[in-house]
């Protein structure tokens, strides 16, 4: 064999051996840019999976905080005819003539209260002497204190305040002491 066969032959070695492993990196490569792209939509699809479970959990609760207050609207309107029951009942009671009407009005107003406690509606617990906070009251006027002790503090509850469920659907009003 002459030099210039055994170069062929070298060569021809080498051409056959660079395609080869050309053909190996190009099907690693493949196969990683496979793996890569089934990992990305894996992370896509867990991604996704849990924005839908996000959803359902908020709609879900959505769905309950609006059953527990559907009936908000009814019961904003009713709370002017509550306030005019109790005016009534403390108006009678000073009339000892009116005994009869005083029980029939108090049955009517306790049965209207017990519906309206039955569908959540609840009075705010407020007393006089209380300090006054101005997420939970609503004051519509501030006076002297009578004492150094009522400053800052409620001195009268002008109206009643209603929360229903857990929302404030009213704010007691209050006068506070300056």
């Amino acid at each position: 064999m002459s030099k210039k066969d055994k170069e062929n032959t070298v060569e021809s070695e080498q051409v056959e051996v660079a395609p080869n492993e050309a053909v190996e990196v190009e099907e690693q490569t493949v196969e990683e840019k496979l793996q890569e792209e089934v990992k990305q939509e894996k992370d896509k699809f867990l991604r996704l999976f849990a924005e839908f479970e996000n959803y359902k959990r908020r709609t879900s609760k959505e769905r309950i905080e609006l059953f527990a207050t559907a009936s908000e609207g009814v019961m904003k309107t009713l709370l002017p005819v509550l306030d005019d029951f109790e005016r009534a009942l403390s108006h009678i009671e000073d009339d000892k003539e009116a005994e009869e009407l005083r029980k029939g009005v108090l049955l009517i107003y306790q049965k209207l209260v017990s519906t309206l406690e039955k569908e959540g509606l609840k009075p705010m617990e407020v007393e006089k002497g209380d300090v006054f906070d101005a997420d939970k009251h609503e004051a519509i006027t501030q006076i002297p204190a009578p004492t150094e002790d009522l400053k800052g503090k409620i001195i009268d509850i002008v109206e009643k305040g209603y929360v229903l469920g857990e929302k404030i659907i009213r704010f007691p009003k209050v006068v506070i002491g300056q």
